[in-house]
């Protein structure tokens, strides 16, 4: 079983591999950003991993998962879902990889997006 925190590494290490995607930390949370608007939020505590993204076109099959629910904060009617994982889950990184991609997708400029293939 994979720790929390070793997902937590490789979910941040996928999204900051996308084209000239960077990291902030507001609020002592990982704010990943192109260009300066965030297309994922991931956040990691002693029991909990927790990562937001946008969702345009998977919002409503994203809701399906027991793990998952629209972003607070308002965001939720934006097409933002949150999802998060306890200790004894196992998150689906090839699921939460797509669901990374899709929102960058989203906020990315098309020139950049185009580069993903």
């Amino acid at each position: 079983m994979r720790s929390l925190a070793a997902a937590y590494e490789q979910l941040r290490d996928y999204g900051l591999a996308l084209p000239e995607a960077v990291e902030e930390t507001p609020w002592g949370h990982c704010a990943l950003k192109v260009r300066k608007k965030t297309f994922v939020f991931l956040n990691i505590e002693e029991t909990e991993l927790s990562l937001s993204v946008k969702l345009p076109v998977s919002r409503d099959f994203a809701l399906i998962f027991d793990f998952a629910e629209p972003t607070g904060y308002g965001l939720g009617r934006s097409g933002w879902v949150t999802a998060r994982f306890g200790p004894e889950d196992e998150p689906d990184l090839e699921l939460l990889q797509r669901w990374i991609t899709e929102s960058y997708r989203a906020v990315a400029p098309k020139k950049l997006s185009a580069l993903l293939g």
